[in-house]
């Protein structure tokens, strides 16, 4: 099918013509993949050389057209058309033709108004030339909305607690949404236990983080099972038992960085974190090594002053890579706040995560084997949080096959929830939570 610019533009204004990029000419189109999620959908085209293209954005009816040059439409290009899901929050569907002899064009047509990000990823890891197609909202997914939305949804709310007491900013915004009158907290916002027969009537928020996702699988063991598959279901499992928790009789409420399969930027699901003013966060893995051999769970905090093993400094190295797999736009005009962020980590948060890696360790161990029996530290990105307890969790080595197929079972997952749950609350047992004071 051919589109002429005259059709392309009929009923529209063009109001953005993006740069080209430069590559060789003749490459071929290996594999295409579409990746819907509320918070963006991106569209991946790999070939075996570098992509040149021409953007278009078109207002109305919303839509891009992408014109790839030096190419010839193939199988793999028409696949897209079919990939479409339904409930794309963003694409509606995909028309793609030879526009001339050299040139595929393709026309992404919207369901709303979208905000494109297109740019070209060098091989990495089992990729080769990546050209990515992004489709942000033009009112960036707000992860505090989305969580008191899922409250509203559920109607957990139980009475408010007695009056005099410091607001609660998640509280109060939640009121605003017309559901109940404010609550408050009564725990010091300074870093000290509530004392004698105080509480934080508050909701209680733990933030889960399934490692990996989208275009990056993470490690994939000898029977194909992708480490970013079992560690959203464990993460799901948990989150089940997290919304069905209380601690002093407050409500507990999981939030996850991701609920499907789509990639999050390491510093994005920091951020996601601290905007819904979580208690704890938890990052979900699974492990992999060289060898088969190689078993058993472990629980990472972070470090200031380097790695506790040659062992853990390799693996915080390997999940900060994330971002290279997954492709991230390094364009991003927030990466070096980001970044920024990231450095911002204190000694009273990494004391409190090892407190809370801790209690999980040894709910895990009770379970399953540990590959060591103390909670180990090093510089994970994901776990740079500078006001909340964070711990990443390698559930099991996927690289080794008996571990893999507990992983693949729901009663292993099941067990790994119960004791990431058993921990969680242990760790609040000793240190409760505290009322909330930072800023939305």
């Amino acid at each position: 099918m051919t589109l002429s610019r005259r059709e392309l533009l009929h009923g529209g204004a063009l109001v953005l013509l993006l740069g080209a990029h430069q590559i060789a000419r003749g490459a071929s189109i290996m594999a295409v993949r579409i990746w819907p999620a509320p918070d963006y959908s991106r569209v991946t085209i790999e070939s075996d050389g570098k992509l040149r293209s021409r953007q278009i954005v078109v207002t109305s009816p919303p839509r891009l057209a992408v014109d790839i040059e030096g190419i010839e439409l193939n199988p793999a290009l028409r696949e897209l058309v079919a990939q479409v899901q339904a409930d794309d929050p963003y694409i509606a569907g995909i028309r793609v033709g030879q526009f001339s002899p050299d040139v595929v064009r393709l026309v992404i047509d919207l369901k709303q108004a979208a905000l494109p990000q297109v740019f070209n990823l060098p091989p990495v890891a089992a990729y080769q030339h990546r050209l990515v197609l992004d489709f942000y909202p033009q009112q960036p997914v707000d992860p505090l909305e989305t969580l008191i939305a899922q409250q509203m949804k559920e109607n957990a709310w139980g009475s408010a607690p007695p009056s005099g007491t410091v607001a609660d900013p998640l509280d109060e915004l939640i009121a605003r949404q017309g559901q109940r009158p404010p609550t408050a907290g009564t725990g010091r916002s300074g870093g000290s236990k509530p004392s004698g027969g105080d509480k934080t009537d508050r909701l209680i928020i733990i933030a889960l983080d399934p490692g990996h996702g989208g275009e990056d699988p993470g490690a994939i063991g000898p029977g194909g099972t992708r480490e970013k598959d079992v560690v959203l279901q464990v993460a799901q499992r948990l989150q089940a038992r997290i919304n069905a928790s209380s601690v002093g009789g407050n409500p507990m409420r999981a939030f996850l960085t991701r609920d499907a399969d789509f990639f999050v930027p390491l510093q994005v699901r920091v951020q996601k974190a601290r905007r819904v003013q979580a208690d704890l966060f938890v990052s979900i893995h699974a492990d992999a090594f060289i060898t088969p051999s190689a078993r058993g769970a472990s629980v990472f905090a972070l470090s200031h002053n380097g790695a506790s093993s040659t062992a853990a400094r390799w693996l915080a190295d390997k999940e900060n890579r994330a971002d290279l797999i997954g492709g991230l736009n390094v364009k991003s005009q927030d990466a070096q706040v980001a970044r920024a962020l990231l450095d911002m980590s204190t000694t009273a948060q990494i004391n409190d995560s090892l407190k809370l890696g801790h209690a999980m360790l040894g709910e895990i161990g009770n379970v399953g084997r540990l590959h060591k029996p103390r909670v180990e530290q090093a510089g994970f990105a994901v776990l740079k949080a500078p006001d909340i307890p964070s711990v990443l969790v390698e559930t099991a080595f996927i690289s080794n096959p008996e571990e893999e197929a507990k992983l693949r079972s729901r009663a292993y997952q099941d067990e790994l929830a119960d004791a990431l749950m058993r921990g969680i609350l242990r760790y609040f047992a000793a240190n409760p939570p505290l009322a909330r004071s930072r800023p939305l």
